[in-house]
């Protein structure tokens, strides 16, 4: 599923339908990230990247079929260099991904506005990653304090950001 072909929602209503969950199958992210991309609202299944000031992982994820999943990029919080550029969108963009999540920068702000898909991150950087083929592919991550799993849903409009174990309905 794309963002385009999934119904509408709020991330407001989920929190309000699953305020009292304590089974940790509903989180929400902290309200530190920008948003970036030319799609405010996106959703998907939930694909990760673990890396740090390294973006190598990050574009063969995006370099491959997206499948109308959401790439969450744990870049270690780094203010220092950038993992999302234009290039970098743009193939996101084209190969189907509904939208990337980064705990990190990115660049290149003119071309992430003009990508079709949705970008969150926590600032912006102009200076490029080095480039040392590190990182982990698919693995639970930690970002802002909040785990989120390979699999798991992730809901992004402009209140904020919710993970769930499951898919939600609208």
């Amino acid at each position: 599923m794309t963002s385009t072909s999934l119904p509408a929602f709020s991330t407001c209503d989920f929190c309000d339908t699953h305020k009292g969950d304590v089974s940790d199958a509903f989180r929400v992210l902290p309200p530190v990230f920008q948003s970036f991309g030319g799609v405010v609202s996106f959703a998907g299944p939930v694909s990760t990247v673990k890396c740090y000031e390294d973006n190598t992982l990050v574009k063969a994820a995006v370099d491959s079929p997206g499948d109308g999943r959401v790439l969450v990029v744990d870049g270690g919080a780094s203010l220092r260099r950038a993992l999302v550029g234009g290039n970098l969108a743009a193939a996101a963009a084209r190969n189907g991904w509904a939208g990337i999540v980064v705990d990190g920068c990115v660049r290149d702000v003119t071309e992430l506005n003009a990508a079709a898909v949705g970008i969150r991150a926590l600032a912006l950087m102009p200076l490029p990653t080095e480039k040392r083929n590190e990182g982990q592919r698919d693995a639970a991550v930690q970002i802002q304090g909040v785990w989120v799993r390979p699999g798991d849903w992730l809901y992004a409009d402009a209140d904020g950001i919710v993970v769930s174990a499951q898919a939600l309905s609208a």
